[in-house]
Parts: structure tokens; sequence; C-alpha cells
């Protein structure tokens, strides 16, 4: 079994693992900062912009995932979506998309965790993936299981196949953005492109 963490606009390289198969996402892990559980990596036109959801006392440790909640002091949700219309409104497929992307910048969530649930439901839904079993206690990975919910960068293994980004003219391809750079550009060939990810 795969465990993940809960992700906000998770990365290609989370969603190729969750298309690989029977996963679970953990509501009971004590939160991570800086990590994709309220942080995503978009692509500007100036390079590759960082997203971070705020959270109410991020800082306090050994808080559980399911019991984080959202801190909605600072304008976050507007400069979220400014930041992905102005990144992505040029691409093939974002007039498509935008519309199932655009209500969680405008409702309130009260937990991060259910806001990442949400979120994931509607890419499960594009990417035709299922959607993950829910753990709301605390699971202990056994011998075998795959456990990504350690803080961890980027594999070294991973490799993605590059596609056309929106600012491929003026920047190089930047692998392992957040799954919304995939579907705005491929949209429906996202799915194939995630098979073909070297994990």
């Amino acid at each position: 079994m795969m465990i993940l963490p809960a992700a906000y606009l998770p990365s290609i390289e989370y969603c190729a693992r969750w298309a690989q198969g029977p996963c679970v996402v953990d509501g009971g892990e004590h939160f991570v900062k800086r990590s994709e559980r309220n942080r995503t990596h978009i692509l500007t036109a100036g390079g590759v912009l960082t997203l971070t959801v705020q959270a109410v006392r991020a800082n306090r440790p050994r808080t559980p995932m399911r019991d984080v909640r959202i801190d909605y002091s600072k304008r976050w949700q507007h400069q979220h979506w400014t930041a992905l219309v102005s990144a992505y409104k040029a691409s093939p497929y974002f007039d498509h998309y935008a519309p199932r992307f655009e209500p969680f910048y405008t409702r309130r969530y009260e937990f991060l965790f259910d806001y990442d649930l949400r979120l994931m439901e509607t890419i499960a839904e594009l990417l035709g993936l299922p959607m993950p079993a829910v753990s709301e206690a605390y699971l202990t990975a056994d011998e075998g299981d795959l456990d990504l919910r350690p803080k961890r960068k980027e594999s070294a293994d991973f490799a993605s196949p590059p596609y056309i980004q929106v600012f491929s003219d003026r920047l190089p391809f930047t692998p392992n953005l957040s799954i919304a750079d995939l579907l705005f550009c491929e949209g429906p060939q996202s799915p194939a492109l995630l098979k073909q990810c070297r994990l």
C-alpha cells in the first residue's frame, strides 16, 4: 500500500505515484511545514513561483493534519487565483479547467485537510483516477508499504516526459510542477503523460 500526505495542487510526481494504485491519504499525520500539504509550485513568466496556503499557528508542533485550520487573515486565495490566471490564461486548456478550480479560491474551508481532499477529488475526476482511501487516524507503515509522508525533496529517479509549457519560448522545461501546470497545458493528454513518468 502507498501512504500519501494530503496535498495542495499536488506535484506531477505525486499524481504519477497516485495513479500507480492503491493508496491512502493520512489525516492523522503531523502537519509538516513547507511541504506539499499546503504548498505548490507553478511556472510564471518570471520562473517558478511557490504558492502557500496560510495555516493558523503552523509553528505549533505535532498538530494532526486533520486539525490544521486555514488562516484567512491574509488574502492568499485572491493571490493564488490571480497568479494561476496570470500564469496559465494563455495555456490551451485554461478556459476548459478554470471553472473547476476557481471555486477553491472563493469558498472558505475551515480545515486544510478538507480543502486538500476536495481539491484532490476534483483532480481525480479530471485525471480519471480513483480517489485514495482516507484515514482520520495516524497510519503506521508496514513492511512493504511505500510511505511518502516524510518531508522530502523531489526523487532523484523521477523523470517526466517534457511537454510544451506556457513560457517555453523563453524558459527551459521545468519538470515536476503542480499538476495544474500539466492539466492547463496538456488537458486530456495528462493521464497518458503521467503513465510515462519514471518513478
